[in-house]
């Protein structure tokens, strides 16, 4: 892996064999081809993230509505200092799990600089074209950070990185992504993530903590509908790569909060009896009036719920950050592993 801002990338690929039949356009086809066939229905919110995803998603964050931004840039901006001391060390890799625009990591990034004598920036992304363009745009706004990307998957990058150097490990998982699986689904990921990092190792994670639920179909169902926009992307996407003949205008973005579950759930719900054909599938989907199509989990959380799932992933917990409302948390983990 390259550690030199001035090299040509900027970043490493990491290529196992199966990685582009894993993650390619094969991929999308058969996760398309089985949610549809399911029921209910389902498309997972990973495929919304193409480039017109992101850039709504960018949109979703600035809008008064959404909180969860704002409230972790916020415990960044006020507790960056303190979790840098807490790694510890004068050598420190800063490992970001889903950058998306940057802009939180960011707050982080400057921190670190002024705070820390050898500090190194290793996003990690499965997508070469976004790890492209946030190597150009990170390299250009912090001209002394050494920058390591590397273009795999999680687990692949940060296996390859925790036994390629002794350097410390500070893993980010912001933006309360943990949200997007269920329990347990999050205690196999951070399961995963305790193996492949070494002892003494920390983990800063974003939890979006239960609230109000009037402040959370809020945030979900903005009023100039571009979350709406967001999650009909996911159709816009068939259409375009896999030959789909989606209809957007007839289908409404609906997301509502399951009180037992204690997850904002968000669905693309059919307005009228209607037949889709998805051309490179040669297939055909049924849909019935006012049939629902599950798009995306977010899972809120108690502090007990986050209590108990470090303990049973092998974490302790360092600190809990959290913002001046306690909408939010930034949860500050330690890797702790037996001595052989």
């Amino acid at each position: 892996m390259t550690d030199n801002p001035k090299s040509p990338t900027g970043y490493r690929v990491l290529k196992p064999a199966d990685l582009e039949a894993a993650h390619g356009l094969r991929a999308f086809a058969l996760d398309v081809l089985n949610g549809l066939s399911e029921t209910p229905k389902r498309l997972s919110s990973r495929w919304i993230y193409d480039e017109d995803g992101s850039r709504l998603f960018s949109r979703i964050c600035e809008l008064d509505e959404y909180y969860p931004t704002r409230s972790e840039a916020e415990i960044l901006r006020n507790h960056t200092e303190d979790i840098l001391n807490r790694a510890g060390v004068d050598a420190l890799d800063i490992v970001d799990l889903g950058a998306g625009d940057g802009r939180k990591t960011d707050i982080v990034l400057e921190a670190a600089l002024g705070q820390v004598k050898d500090v190194r920036y290793v996003p990690i992304d499965i997508s070469e074209a976004s790890m492209q363009g946030l190597v150009k745009r990170t390299g250009a706004k912090f001209p002394r950070l050494k920058l390591g990307g590397i273009v795999g998957e999680y687990f692949d990058g940060l296996h390859w990185l925790s036994h390629g150097n002794g350097r410390r490990n500070l893993v980010l998982f912001l933006g309360s992504n943990i949200g997007n699986f269920n329990k347990v689904q999050a205690r196999v990921f951070l399961r995963q993530l305790w193996e492949a990092l070494n002892d003494g190792d920390q983990v800063l994670i974003g939890f979006d903590l239960k609230k109000d639920i009037e402040l959370l179909l809020a945030a979900y169902n903005d009023k100039q509908g571009v979350t709406a926009a967001f999650n009909k992307n996911l159709l816009k996407r068939v259409n375009r790569e896999l030959g789909g003949d989606f209809d957007l205008g007839a289908y409404r973005h609906f997301a509502t909060y399951d009180v037992f579950s204690g997850a904002m759930e968000s669905y693309i719900v059919s307005l009228k009896r209607q037949t889709v054909t998805i051309r490179d599938l040669q297939s055909t989907f049924e849909f019935e009036e006012w049939e629902p199509l599950h798009t995306e989990y977010s899972y809120k959380y108690l502090q007990r719920d986050i209590d108990d799932l470090a303990a049973k992933t092998g974490f302790r917990i360092v600190e809990q950050y959290y913002d001046n409302n306690g909408w939010f948390t930034d949860s500050l983990w330690q890797v702790e592993k037996p001595s052989l």
